[in-house]
């Protein structure tokens, strides 16, 4: 996307009136993005329009408006949050996409300063700016960038992530930036309870963090997984830093989040280096990124250059290409999911994508269908959101064949056949019939799966074989079912027969919280499902909490509160536990409570799992650690304990000793569990 013709071409009306017509898209774009934090396009189709306006200003000065997106930093600030005004502004950085651009960059800075300069170079990360105040080493106050002069306060939302220390490990006053982000497996499951919810997903990692810090409900905040980088030091108080890379190691003492992979970097030949280096990882992070920031390292030599209206001039991003491929549309699936949403997806013809093949990706609902205008035998672009889910981004109309098809929308379940509906304020068709074999055979395999009851051997495919043998329409039937009636279907021996009944009795005695995550209450997942049980300790104590009871739970909100209680209000729900309860699956919690789990070694750490273990499966281990009170994540950091490396542990060994982060075998982590 550029300009329709050279700027040299261009009258000075021709290009004020072709600045306007940007100003105003880019507009739109902006508070689609910022405000609303739902983009309408993808970020390299902004940063591309963008480029045109500023071309254009540049060679017209004239035409440049103080209103001009150009001339403004971010987004404004939303009603409902106490204004905070940045005594030191709060700027956006410039950016480039090109090694000629980061010479000419490189070449400015030799030019101001008048030899070459070292850079700190980071990794730039798909978050919100925020900022954090700290009074004698207490945090008073955390916002948001806003327009860059003026943020909305949010400290309460940004008490409730786990990476952002209440108190310092020194008494310090000052003020600290960095960027709050959505891990990317945060972002798919959030996505994932979106949809079965029937609402709106997130379009990227990025705009689901910011939609999470500015909630007004803290609880949901505090639900969505939300993590940090810290990265620079606005006021100092009476730490003695020179440089920006002994700024992040201060600040990593001081007991922020800090992201380690930072560089000093010599020259450009180095900088680019590490672009090729953390373009290739990209796909194995943990965590989005779009590009690499360089920083001039020198604190006083950044002060000398200064910065402009809107950007520092000792700091440039470099933005990676984005990574697309072209495809083409050769069916759409509809299916219908636990919760009776139906949802569109695209089957196209594989394709490599970011470390992957693709040949399938979600369209989420009707509304995105039509807004794409996706036909079947489309050619279209194809990108990972949030370098995880495959998602369609345009069609490209210059390929469209004359046969392409447009999509008829079922107005009738593809499961059941009953009418489908859009409940009030959903965007997703929804089939209500409760009896829909779909949403039957899709409630069974949560209800079986790895983190709700966790039956081994009963698999999807195997539901769908009982179902459509009529053996199982119930939870409660599975633990009624017949050996002799098994023996019976296809590839069942007496072996597997036996190793199935097993798993399936064994599961009676599984512990509360995977029984309440298996019966599908709307909102409730993994994590909710075991602070749930820990608080009320019996299916009965749950089931007659009212919603002032639920909310007094600090991770649970006012709408989650209301769905649990219309669940269990719900017969079907009642006969469901009933039900189970007369095949004598367990309704008591089982684990420990807070008070057993404060004496031990694991308690309060954060703790990572890496190489294959031997006497545990990886889910089995992180659930018995994080019943000893522990934090299980899957990368290693600053804020990292403790690793317990298994055989064959590679690159987060290597890490976790370059950090000095506490190494465990398996049998040594084994002697500290309690008897």
């Amino acid at each position: 996307m550029a300009l329709p013709k050279l700027i040299t071409e261009y009258s000075e009306q021709e290009a004020s009136d072709t600045a306007q017509q940007l100003r105003e898209t880019l507009n739109q774009w902006s508070s689609d993005y910022y405000t609303k934090d739902n983009p309408e396009v993808e970020d390299h189709v902004y940063d591309e329009k963008y480029r045109d306006l500023q071309d254009l200003e540049a060679a017209f000065p004239s035409i440049v408006t103080p209103d001009s997106i150009t001339q403004r930093v971010g987004g404004e600030v939303l009603s409902g949050f106490t204004k905070v005004h940045h005594d030191i502004p709060m700027l956006s950085m410039g950016d480039v996409f090109s090694k000629d651009e980061l010479v000419e960059f490189d070449n400015r800075i030799q030019k101001n300063v008048g030899y070459p300069v070292p850079y700190n170079v980071e990794l730039k990360i798909d978050g919100l700016a925020i900022s954090l105040v700290y009074e004698n080493g207490k945090l008073v106050q955390g916002s948001t960038r806003g327009d860059g002069t003026i943020g909305e306060d949010i400290t309460k939302n940004l008490k409730t992530i786990t990476s952002i220390p209440q108190t310092l490990t020194k008494p310090v006053s000052i003020e600290v930036r960095g960027e709050c982000y959505m891990p990317k497996q945060a972002f798919a499951d959030l996505n994932k309870q979106q949809e079965e919810r029937g609402e709106a997903v997130f379009a990227n990692p990025r705009n689901a963090a910011a939609g999470s810090l500015r909630q007004l409900d803290t609880k949901v905040t505090k639900a969505r997984n939300l993590d940090t980088f810290i990265y620079t030091i606005s006021t100092f108080g009476d730490l003695q830093v020179t440089t920006q890379h002994d700024a992040i190691n201060v600040l990593a003492e001081l007991g922020f989040n800090t992201n380690p992979t930072q560089r000093v970097c010599q020259n450009l030949d180095e900088v680019w280096q590490f672009i090729d280096e953390y373009q290739d990882q990209r796909d194995r992070l943990a965590y989005g990124i779009d590009g690499i920031v360089l920083k001039v390292n020198e604190l006083d030599l950044q002060n000398q250059l200064g910065h402009t209206v809107k950007v520092p001039r000792w700091e440039i991003a470099y933005k990676f290409p984005p990574e697309e491929a072209l495809t083409v549309i050769r069916q759409i699936e509809w299916t219908v999911g636990r919760t009776g949403v139906v949802t569109p997806t695209a089957i196209m013809d594989p394709v490599q994508l970011a470390g992957s093949t693709v040949a399938r990706a979600t369209l989420n609902n009707v509304d995105q269908i039509a807004a794409k205008g996706v036909r079947i035998g489309d050619t279209v672009k194809l990108h990972k959101a949030g370098d995880i889910i495959p998602e369609i981004t345009e069609v490209i109309l210059d390929k469209r064949s004359a046969e392409s098809q447009v999509l008829e929308i079922p107005t009738q379940c593809p499961s059941c056949g009953r009418d489908l509906v859009h409940l009030d304020g959903e965007v997703a068709l929804r089939c209500i019939n409760p009896d829909c074999p779909a949403q039957i055979v899709a409630r069974l395999e949560h209800f079986g799966s790895r983190n709700a009851m966790n039956i081994n051997g009963l698999g999807p495919r195997l539901i769908q074989v009982f179902f459509d043998h009529k053996l199982v329409r119930s939870f409660a039937d599975l633990y009624s079912l017949d050996p002799d009636e098994l023996a019976k279907l296809d590839n069942f021996k007496e072996k597997r027969i036996n190793s199935l009944l097993e798993a399936i009795a064994n599961s009676r005695q599984n512990s509360l919280e995977r029984l309440v995550n298996g019966i599908g209450i709307p909102g409730v997942g993994t994590k909710m499902a075991r602070i749930l049980a820990e608080h009320f300790l019996t299916m009965d104590k749950l089931e007659q909490a009212s919603e002032e009871e639920l909310t007094e739970i600090n991770a649970v909100g006012g709408i989650l509160a209301a769905n649990i209680v219309t669940f269990f209000q719900s017969t079907a729900a009642q006969k469901t536990i009933e039900n189970l309860a007369s095949v004598g699956v367990n309704m008591t919690y089982n684990g420990p409570v807070a008070a057993q789990v404060e004496d031990n070694y694991f308690n309060d750490k954060t703790v990572v799992l890496t190489g294959k273990l031997e006497n545990y499966t990886r889910e089995e281990l992180k659930e018995k650690l994080e019943n000893l009170g522990a934090n299980v994540t899957g990368s290693v950091s600053k804020k990292t304990d403790l690793l317990i490396a298994g055989i064959d542990a590679g690159s987060k060994l290597t890490k976790a000793q370059t950090l000095e982060v506490e190494v465990m075998s398996e049998s040594e982590m084994e002697e500290k569990i309690p008897k």
